[in-house]
């Protein structure tokens, strides 16, 4: 059934006292492809031991992303910004400014080795940070990520406000969310954004609902959010690279 997965038991937390998760924001937007070498590099300490757990928050220029998932009709439109192919599942996505992306690093060892749980923790996070700026996300059993009821569109329309996609290499995680703050959503336009293609579903953000919200607001939110279902962290100097 593909209501399922919304019925599993949530994720095993971390053990008391078990080192909290680093904490960073990057100062300046990050290129994807610099993007995703720290995540690989990082993600092979953590799995070594020679690390730490870390989420690090980046906004990137304008491009589109394509997953394991992504078909040759999904690329039509495109031609505007980069597309570049990455090892996360999922379609087609967009990334850029206004939009926080959320990059996950995390061990899943240490909270059941369970992918399917995790999937759903991800979507908690985004629900619990969307609610402190009282706006109701929900999830979809057969459709990931986070929506975002539009009656005002008309009976049965929704909006994604929020993208997932992941990558497990020995069991930490690589990739992870992205939430529309304020971006310019023009830039949807003619794509099939995450291979959604039904008319009556398109995508938000919290200023198209008339949430003003500065990325500063939106990183606070997110954090305590964070640590309600994945434990604590230990916010890093944001002045500093990642390392």
């Amino acid at each position: 059934m593909i209501n399922d997965r919304l019925a599993l038991a949530p994720l095993k937390p971390p053990a008391s006292g078990s080192t909290p998760v680093e904490w960073r924001v990057a100062a300046s937007p990050v290129g994807y492809a610099e993007a995703v070498a720290f995540m690989e590099r990082r993600a092979a300490a953590i799995a070594a031991g020679t690390a730490a757990e870390l989420v690090w928050l980046v906004e990137h220029p304008p491009l589109f992303t394509a997953g394991s998932s992504a078909r040759g009709e999904d690329l039509a439109g495109t031609g505007r910004f980069p597309v570049h192919a990455t090892g996360r599942g999922g379609h087609l996505t967009y990334h850029g400014p206004g939009q926080r992306v959320g990059y996950a690093m995390l061990d899943l060892k240490r909270r059941g080795a369970d992918v399917r749980r995790y999937v759903l923790a991800l979507e908690e996070w985004i629900v619990g940070t969307l609610a402190r700026f009282n706006v109701k996300g929900e999830r979809r059993g057969d459709r990931i990520g986070v929506w975002v009821k539009r009656p005002d569109k008309g009976e049965g329309c929704e909006d994604k406000i929020a993208a997932l996609g992941i990558r497990v290499k020995r069991w930490v995680t690589l990739h992870g969310i992205s939430l529309n703050v304020a971006p310019d959503l023009t830039h949807y336009a003619g794509v099939l954004s995450c291979g959604v293609s039904e008319q009556k579903w398109g995508v938000t953000s919290l200023k198209d609902l008339g949430v003003e919200a500065t990325m500063g607001d939106v990183d606070t939110a997110l954090r305590a959010s964070f640590e309600e279902i994945f434990g604590p962290v230990r916010v890093a100097d944001e002045a500093s690279a990642p390392v």
